[in-house]
């Protein structure tokens, strides 16, 4: 809509500076949407009737992408809701699970590569994917979900911890550095120099008031 190629007259043409720059926020809002449908209900007559067709491994690869919204997997971190967490979001998220060493072992690797492998094979795979397949996918999802879950649980307590802490590191941190400011070190040392040289100010006016009587006495 906001190509150069679209209706004659320009969006928000003659409108205020305030209404045009809130509907071009709102157009470029709409690229941001994800939505993906649930490929199958539980009252899907194909599910009811599959033993009667040739071949039903498309419904296994349905069934397949609709478990991801099924299970206890944090949707938070996955950057949305359940309906918009299949595709490239859910690879890059299980791909950056798989390399974070601090939260998962090496034998869970293997188990997010049996989700992403029977992913992939169910969404973009060419070869055969049955009722073995999905269960198998379905397996390895369901325990990886419950591990996650487990971690980010347990995990929970200590980070609170660590942000306390750093509240309280941050909140003393101005105080110190505020009071050893260079601004207020240079302040304190002028005044403590003006201080210290209003005697000798003193005497030395002094000093020149007798001898300034000294002098007049003589004469």
């Amino acid at each position: 809509m906001k190509s150069r190629r679209g209706p004659h007259v320009p969006i928000g043409h003659n409108a205020p500076k305030e209404l045009r720059q809130e509907i071009e926020a709102k157009l470029c809002q709409v690229q941001k949407i994800h939505f993906e449908p649930r490929l199958l209900s539980l009252d899907d007559d194909r599910l009811k009737h599959r033993e009667q067709s040739g071949s039903h491994n498309f419904l296994y690869r349905m069934k397949a992408l609709d478990a991801i919204r099924d299970t206890d997997l944090p949707f938070r971190e996955l950057g949305g809701t359940p309906t918009a967490v299949t595709g490239k979001r859910l690879r890059t998220w299980l791909l950056q699970l798989r390399k974070s060493q601090c939260m998962f072992q090496n034998s869970l690797s293997s188990l997010i590569d049996k989700v992403l492998d029977g992913y992939n094979k169910a969404r973009h795979g060419a070869e055969a994917f049955g009722e073995a397949e999905f269960l198998k996918y379905q397996e390895a999802l369901t325990e990886l979900a419950s591990v996650v879950k487990s971690r980010s649980s347990s995990s929970t307590p200590s980070q609170h911890h660590h942000s306390a802490a750093k509240d309280l590191i941050g909140t003393s941190e101005p105080m110190s550095s505020s009071s050893s400011s260079p601004t207020q070190t240079t302040y304190l040392t002028s005044s403590m120099q003006q201080r210290s040289k209003r005697p000798r100010h003193f005497l030395e006016l002094k000093n020149f008031k007798d001898n300034y009587n000294t002098l007049d006495s003589s004469f």
